[in-house]
């Protein structure tokens, strides 16, 4: 009986302190997926073995800011990325492409603006001729959504919009990250 008894102690205790399995989706304010803020373009290829990793060479050929995607094998386009210009060469945005990048709140690309609102402090919203970008405070992400999910005369019309103009069922166009 008392070896039972250990037994059990034992491996309760083994499985209380292994570790718990990463979320290969989660989005933190320094972390998406095993993507971390302080990666440099040079960890990708290591970081994302088991993907596939595209660059732009037109764009790289011709100087300008490169985008690098990574898709899971089998074809799921998972993140687009931006690298820095400075020299540290780390990512500076991530675009969420996969609907199965949330926060631990929950929040992804399949959030409404009224899911947001309660996971967030609205910090500013912008707006823009087709989108309304909403930032957050305290928080390196933010959304985009676009002015067809915006009721009345504020589809159509260039005007600012306010947050509390935005509808809490309008739902996420874009998901980005900005590192800087």
């Amino acid at each position: 009986m008392k070896k039972l008894l250990f037994i059990c102690c034992t491996l309760f205790l083994f499985a209380q302190c292994s570790p718990e399995k990463e979320d290969p989706f989660l989005i933190q304010k320094d972390k998406v997926g095993k993507l971390m803020k302080t990666h440099k373009v040079s960890d990708l290829e290591t970081l994302f073995q088991a993907d596939s990793l595209i660059r732009d060479t037109t764009r790289l050929n011709m100087g300008g800011n490169r985008k690098i995607e990574v898709f899971e094998k089998g074809g799921a386009h998972l993140l687009t990325l931006t690298p820095s210009q400075d020299t540290t060469r780390t990512i500076e945005s991530v675009w969420i492409r996969d609907p199965r990048y949330k926060t631990p709140e929950g929040i992804g690309l399949e959030a409404t603006y009224g899911e947001i609102q309660k996971a967030y402090e609205i910090r500013k919203v912008v707006s823009s001729l087709n989108n309304v970008l909403v930032l957050l405070k305290d928080h390196p992400m933010y959304f985009t959504i676009s002015r067809e999910e915006l009721p009345g005369a504020l589809k159509y019309s260039g005007t600012p919009v306010e947050a509390l103009q935005i509808p809490d069922e309008a739902r996420v166009k874009y998901l980005m990250v900005g590192w800087e």
